[in-house]
């Protein structure tokens, strides 16, 4: 519509118009007014008194906040504003304390060699845990359960714990025993009846003194033999006669382990051997190469 702006034209060129004019722009001016309304007034604002200060205008009243933000402030990222965490009752979460993390220690590394007898199946073995017991002990045990013998895997009556030593010198012994056994008496061995293994103690279970090798899984006894005919040859049953099959095997047994063990001890060498044959690799002499076959 083009009447407002020729209207106003006509207004701002009044001032222009004599005043025998002004009765005709009366009218033209209620007009006007009636189109865009009354003008503004303009209030002034109140002068102050003489000695009174002057009135400041009052600052704008905050909108509130809404109920559902936090009074704590929001923190613009490129990702969008982030909020403070609030609890379920609407109150802002406090941090809680963090507890001190302990840290876990690693479990003890467990060092122990391979037994080359086991890996080559001299023997029928598995590797134990390291014993520790005081003065005794031993790093990497076995604990064997048979002897391989001309082809053939001879049991023991009860399993032995010993070292990887002690295990790689008893399947050349073994043999040499089986193979007696079967040409003199007819009937190889089917059995190795064993007796004690590790142990700690003193030597001859004596109250002091130095330490058996049984404390050092580095000696095992031997009671005696089952043949595969059935027949039990036990030390301390057949050790004499000493011109019988059965105690001819036994002293054969005896001196056979001279040439694999450093310390071989029988009924003759004291009344502790009655019942058993004592094998062990102790060190003797200077060297550790001397032997005791008793």
């Amino acid at each position: 519509m083009r009447i407002i702006p020729v209207v106003i034209a006509a207004i701002l060129a009044s001032s222009a118009v004599p005043a025998s004019s002004q009765d005709f722009l009366g009218p033209l001016e209620d007009f006007v007014e009636t189109l865009t309304g009354p003008p503004a007034q303009h209030q002034p604002a109140p002068r102050a008194e003489p000695g009174e200060p002057a009135a400041s205008t009052p600052p704008p009243i905050p909108k509130p906040r809404p109920p559902s933000l936090p009074d704590e402030p929001v923190v613009a990222t490129p990702a969008g504003p982030v909020l403070p965490a609030v609890e379920d009752d609407g109150e802002p979460a406090e941090e809680a304390d963090a507890a001190p993390v302990e840290p876990v220690p690693e479990p003890e590394r467990i060092y122990q060699v391979a037994c080359p007898a086991v890996i080559t199946g001299l023997v029928a073995a598995e590797t134990a845990p390291p014993l520790h017991e005081g003065i005794c002990g031993e790093q990497s045990p076995l604990v064997v359960t048979g002897v391989m013998s001309r082809g053939r895997m001879v049991p023991l009556s009860s399993p032995i714990t010993t070292n990887c030593q002690m295990a790689g010198a008893l399947p050349d012994w073994v043999e040499t025993v089986d193979l007696y056994a079967e040409t003199v008496l007819g009937s190889a061995l089917a059995q190795i009846d064993t007796g004690i293994s590790y142990m700690c103690r003193n030597r001859n279970n004596a109250s002091d003194g130095f330490t058996s090798e049984h404390g050092f899984a580095n000696a095992v006894d031997m009671t005696g033999f089952t043949l595969e005919d059935g027949r039990s040859i036990a030390v301390e049953g057949d050790w004499l006669p000493a011109a019988a099959p059965e105690g001819r095997l036994l002293r054969l047994a005896h001196d056979a382990a001279c040439g694999e063990f450093t310390t071989v001890l029988g009924p003759e060498a004291n009344a502790e051997h009655h019942d058993h044959l004592h094998l062990d690799l102790g060190c003797h002499g200077q060297s550790c190469t001397a032997r005791i076959c008793e």
